[in-house]
């Protein structure tokens, strides 16, 4: 039966108010493609005291985003390729074709400019086609690799260390979880020397399925970067897998 749109939204409406005044608030959900709208609907919904927005993202790139939003505070970083030196990529990500795909031109404009690229995806995806360094990883063995790489930097103090003392939460982390250390940077620095220490190359090559000497290669290559490096991850590696988050976390470590 055909229907107007006022009277759609009207039952829709009645619908809706009906249960939140019988406070059946968890009888009522929202489905959308893909949400758009910067969180408009969430505050009309948390309004209602509704807590039932469900989205493709969901299934898609919230396990990536929730990574970023945690480390950062934001769940959509833009990594600078077009500028970097070393472009490090996991997965299925924007770069692959995806409604952000402008990044893909700044991949390949950075690779002509002579930029590394390193892909960690099981599948030989379009992008990693372009990879110089190809690293077909187990299923949600990247945050390993990940780790192992932020590793190498650490103990071979090839990290931005001045960006380190000025901007991570150093002093909150010695007062919380080693108050035998004294309160000073130099003291942090030894004590994420030891927080680290077990993600070797054969750690992540166990995980990984990946050879230690190329883990060890690829770290270097991720070490040469200096501050110009661009790091990514989306969708798969993150979605796919139980804490899938943490490979958005680990690879925004690498990024030191």
């Amino acid at each position: 039966m055909r229907v107007s749109w006022d009277d759609a939204l009207d039952d829709i409406a009645a619908r809706i108010r009906t249960a939140l005044v019988e406070h059946r608030h968890n009888e009522v959900m929202y489905h959308v493609g893909r949400p758009g709208e910067d969180g408009f609907t969430e505050r009309i919904l948390a309004a209602w005291g509704v807590d039932g927005h469900n989205s493709h993202t969901n299934v898609c790139s919230s396990n990536g985003r929730a990574g970023y939003q945690y480390w950062m505070g934001y769940d959509r970083p833009s990594p600078d390729h077009a500028n970097a030196d070393v472009i490090l990529l996991v997965s299925s990500h924007l770069e692959a074709g995806h409604y952000f795909n402008p990044h893909a031109q700044r991949v390949i404009d950075a690779r002509k400019r002579g930029a590394k690229l390193v892909v960690l995806d099981t599948r030989l995806s379009n992008t990693a086609t372009h990879a110089d360094h190809w690293l077909p990883t187990y299923p949600g063995s990247e945050a390993a690799v990940l780790l192992s790489i932020a590793n190498h930097l650490i103990q071979t103090g090839r990290y931005h260390r001045e960006f380190v003392r000025r901007w991570w939460n150093w002093q909150e982390y010695l007062e919380a979880e080693r108050p035998d250390l004294p309160a000073t940077f130099d003291a942090f620095e030894q004590a994420l020397r030891e927080i680290y220490r077990d993600f070797t190359f054969d750690f992540a090559a166990r995980e990984s399925g990946i050879a230690p000497d190329v883990l060890a290669q690829v770290a270097e290559v991720v070490a040469g970067a200096g501050t110009r490096l661009a790091t990514h991850t989306w969708r798969s590696a993150a979605a796919g897998n139980l804490g899938g988050w943490q490979v958005s976390r680990t690879s925004s470590c690498s990024m030191r």
